[in-house]
């Protein structure tokens, strides 16, 4: 179909000069050589230089009704010149970043006239998809490179260009992952807390164990609730593990379409439309009521209901069919869109009421 060459073509175009496997995955080019962590990745880059975001809307106008996005792309970096973690230096590379910001841009930015969020995403040392295929314990420095640059970033953001605003957390796989580690090492900090709209950190897990550890990690529980993490990951009935949910691992989640954390399941009218964009963040394709889906009781993941893997492949050799993780937002774009907007007014209201009552 159109949209998945879109997608591909947006996040996974340098999978074609990797190198055929057996089994038909795909793997570094035969000149890619996998180095240490510290011979990938430059220092953490200078977020003082406007070179090093691909939106920086600090100009923009702020009014009273609009909230900043912080948001921090997915994977679209395919290793290239022995490079596990992407190197700024390079525009083409740079080029296919922002075209997978743009893919869901339009959710948290809507462009609207009189109420346009100003829109933060830092390019930023991400790592490859390689790396995933690595064990989970050494996939970790290549990690941790990313992270330094996303921290910075936002300590940056913070100390620039916030100026105590209101701010939406955004993020999809890498991205998602990303911003979990940020609220791990920053939002015990209740001033932050009382700033953020909400963390939309979708396609990565979040375990009972991370909750215990960071009691600042507060999952949605409805399409309201402010200074929450919404969270899932899709997948097929059938599918009893994956690398982001493994077999045996349980995860938080809220399904987008009735915003019930229990098995409740959602019919496929109440999907308001699912979303393929292109590298430019046009849509491409809508079908309103495409699929309905429920919170799996053990697994913590969203099964979604009326699409097939036939139809809609995993894309990486790292999932397996059933796994409709390179969809998670696409599948439900209208409904987080709506959504975006329904958490920023409860959050203005939530804000108004305090300040009346102080």
């Amino acid at each position: 179909m159109a949209f998945i060459t879109v997608w591909m073509g947006a996040l996974l175009s340098a999978c074609a000069q990797s190198a055929p496997q057996a089994d038909g995955s795909t793997a570094p080019g035969a000149d890619s050589a996998q180095p240490s962590p510290t011979a990938a990745a430059s220092a953490v880059a200078d977020y003082a230089q406007s070179a090093n975001w691909a939106y920086l809307e600090a100009d923009a106008p702020a009014t009273d009704a609009n909230v900043d996005i912080f948001f921090v792309c997915p994977s679209a970096y395919d290793a290239q010149d022995g490079a596990l973690n992407m190197p700024l230096d390079k525009e083409e590379t740079k080029d296919r970043f922002l075209g997978a910001v743009n893919m869901e841009k339009g959710i948290y930015d809507q462009d609207a006239a009189e109420s346009d969020n100003r829109f933060f995403a830092p390019y930023y040392q991400q790592i490859s998809f390689q790396v995933y295929e690595m064990p989970e314990a050494e996939r970790e420095p290549y990690l941790q490179i990313a992270y330094a640059d996303v921290e910075a970033a936002f300590e940056y953001y913070l100390a620039h260009y916030n100026d105590g605003r209101p701010f939406i957390l955004a993020g999809f796989s890498q991205g998602a992952d990303m911003l979990l580690r940020l609220m791990k090492e920053h939002f015990d900090d209740p001033a932050l807390q009382e700033q953020l709209v909400a963390c939309y950190a979708i396609g990565w897990r979040i375990t009972q164990d991370d909750i215990d550890a960071y009691p600042q990690l507060k999952m949605a529980q409805s399409e309201s609730d402010t200074g929450t993490i919404i969270s899932f990951n899709s997948e097929s009935p059938e599918t009893t593990g994956s690398l982001l949910v493994p077999e045996g691992v349980k995860t938080f989640a809220i399904n987008p379409l009735n915003w019930k954390t229990d098995s409740t399941p959602a019919n496929r009218s109440e999907n308001k439309g699912a979303c393929f964009t292109d590298r430019t963040g046009a849509i491409t394709e809508e079908i309103p009521g495409l699929t309905g889906g429920y919170i799996d009781e053990v697994r913590g993941t969203l099964k979604v209901t009326d699409v097939t893997s036939d139809e809609y492949t995993p894309g990486l050799s790292i999932f397996q069919d059933g796994v409709f993780h390179r969809f998670d937002f696409q599948f439900f774009y209208r409904n987080l869109q709506e959504n975006v907007a329904v958490r920023t007014e409860a959050y203005m209201e939530e804000r108004a009421t305090l300040a009346e009552a102080a």
